[in-house]
């Protein structure tokens, strides 16, 4: 995952050329309001680095479906490589600062945007009257490569739903247990009730390696102190079994860490935790090193990004 919210193109080349020229599977990135994550990739595609990538996740209210779908599929077809289109609706602030109101129902309006995105990338007209989508119309007939469309998945109800209509489930701060416990358990039942296979389950894992000039107290702060303020995290955290309040960051950050939502330690150690993300069911893990990156700085991730890439690589994880 690209560990910052990049202000221009060109600094996302070194993530994308790590994946080029390593192990790493894809280029993630989160939704931003600097460099477009879309037009990102697509630079970077520009400058030769064609690879896989995962929008986890853009957010409902600023795009209407049917620019989502064109967008990602002009992703697709740029880049020429498969891309993974994670959607959310977003805090409920940023549902009212934009669209004027929070929605009424969030699984109603995700289930609506994500049938209508997936309708037109299917190449079928849509006609949808509902709730909070309207949309009539397709989108020309093109050959892309593969677009798996993805939900960012926090709580069981979402999990259930994810299970029913997307093809990955993005997860984000959440422990092992939990994803044992709550995720994947959500997803099976949702894929159960609508017939269909279980998505794949994608989990974005904040991680930095233990260094004797920093604590991971220090770490999680830096890499979370937002998303540890978000009412649905700390919900989802609480259900996880932490102690986590949004009052305190500091002992917020030493629950998370505590409740391994952070991971941090030497490089066997952290092999040996992803390993357990595996054995839960991740069938991808999206290495987030952004309390280094905000700490360290650029050179210390891309050099810690490759010491880990180098060991999960090394016959101790599949």
């Amino acid at each position: 995952m690209i560990p910052f919210v990049p202000r221009r193109p060109e600094q996302i080349l070194p993530y994308a050329a790590l994946v080029e020229w390593t192990s790493a599977h894809a280029l993630w990135q989160g939704q931003a309001t600097l460099i477009e994550p879309h037009q990102g990739f697509v630079y970077a595609a520009g400058a030769g680095f064609r690879v896989p990538t995962g929008l986890g996740v853009t957010l409902m209210p600023m795009r209407h479906p049917y620019e989502a779908a064109l967008q990602v599929r002009s992703l697709a077809m740029t880049t020429g490589e498969p891309v993974v289109a994670g959607f959310g609706p977003g805090p409920v602030v940023f549902q009212e600062s934009l669209l004027g109101e929070r929605y009424p129902s969030q699984l109603g309006a995700i289930r609506e945007y994500v049938t209508a995105v997936r309708g037109l990338l299917d190449g079928g007209v849509v006609d949808i009257r509902g709730e909070y989508v309207q949309c009539k119309g397709m989108l020309p007939p093109a050959v892309a490569p593969k677009i798996e469309i993805g939900l960012g998945v926090l709580r069981k109800g979402m999990a259930r739903l994810a299970g029913e209509i997307a093809d990955v489930a993005i997860t984000w701060l959440t422990p092992v247990d939990y994803l044992a416990g709550t995720v994947v358990p959500g997803l099976r039942e949702g894929a159960e009730k609508a017939g269909r296979p279980a998505p794949r389950l994608a989990a974005m894992v904040p991680i930095a390696l233990a260094r004797p000039d920093r604590t991971p107290v220090e770490q999680a702060m830096a890499s979370n102190a937002l998303h540890l303020q978000a009412p649905h995290y700390i919900d989802m955290l609480q259900k996880a079994g932490l102690d986590v309040t949004g009052k305190d960051p500091a002992a917020d950050a030493k629950a998370v860490v505590a409740g391994g939502a952070f991971l941090s330690g030497d490089l066997d150690q952290l092999v040996a935790a992803l390993k357990e993300y595996e054995q839960a069911g991740a069938d991808e893990i999206i290495l987030n090193l952004t309390g280094v990156f905000n700490l360290q700085g650029q050179k210390e991730t891309m050099n810690e990004l490759k010491s880990l890439l180098g060991a999960l690589v090394g016959g101790t994880f599949n």
